[in-house]
């Protein structure tokens, strides 16, 4: 089944497990007209078994249509290329993940040569949606790797008063950014006003949640709580 997408799309970070939020992950699944896509992470990253709970509910987002990136962190460059890899090709074996979501990316451009090799691992893998979580704006060289970029991960706060992207991400299609924005206030006003700044910034597809603390990826956007 396909849906329809809407502008400005929405990549949805929800890291709580399906036994614990199934209330939140049934809104995300009646949500798929509203998704970019959705990152699958078990803990921090496939973990050390198959779990039968996020399985489901990665199959029943890909049959709304939904692509399923599989979280694998790169530490900046420090983890080592196969343990990468061994987490690519367990999220594609044990949850047939269609994506992967690349996080703590290195900006700088002497990783670049890594983080190619990394990707070419991933579409190795069956990724077909690929993400670089550089969660700041990094050399121009790394949007040829991946199918988007998030280019700003941060509170609220900051959001508000971050910078204009720079003159180069103006070469590109908005749907190459994204945006993560977590300790939002609850409510239309400051959803509305993080997805306007996102439009007006470049970025093509965001979330913005009101999640705070060490663990701000518990919450879902204004928009799928209020949706239905």
């Amino acid at each position: 089944m396909t849906h329809e997408r809407k502008d400005p799309m929405l990549l949805v970070p929800l890291y709580e497990h399906p036994a614990d939020r199934p209330d939140a992950w049934e809104r995300l699944i009646g949500c798929a007209e509203l998704l970019h896509s959705v990152v699958l992470n078990p803990d921090s990253g496939p973990g050390a078994a198959r779990d039968e709970r996020f399985a489901l509910v990665a199959e029943r987002l890909r049959d709304a249509g939904v692509p399923v990136l599989g979280y694998v962190d790169t530490d900046y460059g420090r983890r080592p290329h196969a343990a990468v890899v061994q987490d690519l090709l367990r999220h594609r074996d044990w949850y047939a993940t269609d994506g992967a979501f690349l996080d703590q990316a290195c900006a700088d451009p002497e990783l670049l040569p890594h983080y190619r090799r990394l990707t070419v691992a991933a579409r190795a893998a069956g990724a077909r949606t690929l993400v670089l979580n550089h969660g700041a704006h990094p050399h121009p060289g790394y949007v040829e790797l991946a199918d988007l970029l998030v280019t700003f991960e941060g509170p609220w706060d900051a959001y508000r008063d971050a910078q204009a992207p720079p003159p180069w991400t103006a070469d590109h299609p908005a749907q190459r950014f994204c945006h993560l924005v977590y300790g939002v206030p609850p409510g239309e006003i400051a959803a509305r006003l993080a997805g306007e700044l996102a439009a007006q910034r470049g970025a093509g597809v965001h979330c913005a949640v009101p999640g705070t603390g060490p663990h701000p990826w518990g919450a879902l956007p204004y928009a799928l709580e209020t949706a239905g």
